[in-house]
């Protein structure tokens, strides 16, 4: 039977100095801390052997151990994360992040840290034009050149992070990938998040990918409004029992929002008479009978917002399509979750397998059952530090800090009572 150690991301901490923000996880009772690389707090183009010596001498004389390095996904261009990723297609951008985890290598190797993770990336408008490329096998092989860096005696393991959108997304993909790339020294990342997110049974996900997880990312969240942004296409599959839908049309670049409740037409040019029939095919497909609402796009609000966390975060999972319509699909999604008018839709956007919205809550203040997932992963297997990661919480980072803890502590406690018991050492 296994155990979780809790820890905590300094990606949650970005707004402290690094050496600050190593000591707050000390404080606040964590058994580790995990080491997340990040443009202005740490930078691993900007530090140097001698920085992390620093940062190991700290963390010698703190209780607090490291627990992972991860590489983090917003490093190179915060407006695209997780770009370029390990299956780009062009080989300088696999080089580029293939350079990060070599250097994420090199960190955990001078820190005395045994675990490294990243994420897969996702499939972008780069894959759509180029169909005779598998990013599969573009993926693999970056990783196994990541894995070249580790020595033989070393006790390095690298980890892959699915999550909701991904290339890899669910944890089925994850071991799928294990088998592939074949090594002893790659396995997986599991975040209690994103299973919520991507399995549909996400307690039994968790139980049947424990044996092969060294390593978790924990943090809460609850269901939204399931949205889909689709290109045109002739065979569109649409399912509204799912997940409404947002069409876009690439010779004019409106978008049609198919949504039993609520269709609308964005648009900033005359209807013409081909573009009114494909519509009307359109909601005739979905089975949608309200009247169709039409929006001037141009009077949409493209400013900031207190709701920029969630969009963002929301459009970079969308797989499939280009940043530029992406971007143009924003003010489109404002403006369903009211940005500066009535909102439409009052659940925050989600694309995910399940409705959930991908968008890390302190735990505790979602719907995901800690006691259920901890007990699946530990009754198969799994022992090891489970980081909460709240980067979108910065602002408010002591209060997320004390909060997780204060809730997961009661599971963790809960698990080593009963290890007691059934080994007797409980008086």
């Amino acid at each position: 039977m296994g155990a979780i150690q809790l820890s905590y991301s300094t990606f949650g901490l970005t707004g402290l100095d690094f050496l600050d923000a190593l000591d707050a996880v000390d404080r606040a009772g964590y058994e580790g801390v995990e080491i997340s690389f990040h443009r202005d707090q740490f930078n691993p183009f900007d530090i140097d052997d001698d920085d992390l010596a620093r940062v190991r001498k700290r963390l010698d004389a703190l209780r607090v151990k490291p627990a992972c390095v991860a590489t983090a996904s917003h490093f190179f261009t915060p407006s695209r994360p997780h770009e370029p990723s390990l299956m780009a297609v062009e080989r300088a951008g696999r080089k580029r992040r293939i350079d990060l985890v070599r250097r994420g290598i090199h960190v955990a190797r001078r820190l005395g840290v045994r675990l490294v993770t990243f994420g897969s990336g996702f499939i972008r408008d780069e894959h759509v034009a180029n169909p005779g490329i598998d990013p599969g096998e573009l993926l693999a092989d970056s990783i196994r050149e990541c894995l070249r860096e580790i020595r033989d005696d070393e006790d390095i393991t690298l980890l892959i992070e699915p999550e909701p959108g991904m290339y890899i997304e669910t944890l089925a993909q994850g071991l799928a990938l294990l088998r592939e790339v074949g090594s002893p020294k790659f396995k997986l990342h599991i975040d209690i998040c994103h299973a919520y997110c991507s399995e549909h049974d996400y307690i039994g996900a968790l139980a049947a990918a424990a044996p092969e997880a060294r390593y978790l990312h924990i943090s809460d969240a609850r269901a939204g409004y399931n949205l889909k942004i689709v290109q045109d296409a002739e065979h569109l599959a649409i399912d509204l029992d799912f997940a409404s839908v947002l069409v876009h049309f690439p010779d004019t670049a409106d978008y049609l929002l198919l949504d039993r409740k609520h269709p609308v037409h964005f648009r900033d040019a005359p209807l013409t008479h081909a573009r009114q029939a494909r519509i009307d095919a359109l909601l005739t497909r979905a089975g949608v009978t309200k009247p169709l609402a039409v929006m001037d796009y141009t009077s949409l609000y493209a400013g900031a917002s207190p709701l920029d966390d969630e969009i963002f975060t929301y459009l970079i999972s969308v797989p499939g399509l280009s940043y530029d319509v992406l971007e143009r699909a924003r003010p489109v999604v404002a403006w369903l979750r009211g940005a500066r008018n009535p909102p439409l839709v009052e659940r925050m956007v989600a694309n995910t397998r399940t409705g959930v919205v991908h968008f890390h809550e302190i735990p505790g203040e979602g719907t995901l059952d800690f006691g259920a997932s901890f007990r699946a992963l530990t009754d198969n297997g799994f022992s090891g530090y489970g980081s909460v990661e709240l980067y979108h919480h910065v602002a408010s980072w002591e209060k997320a800090l004390t909060d997780s803890y204060r809730h997961l502590a009661a599971f963790t406690a809960e698990k080593s009572d009963d290890r007691c018991r059934t080994t007797g050492l409980a008086q």
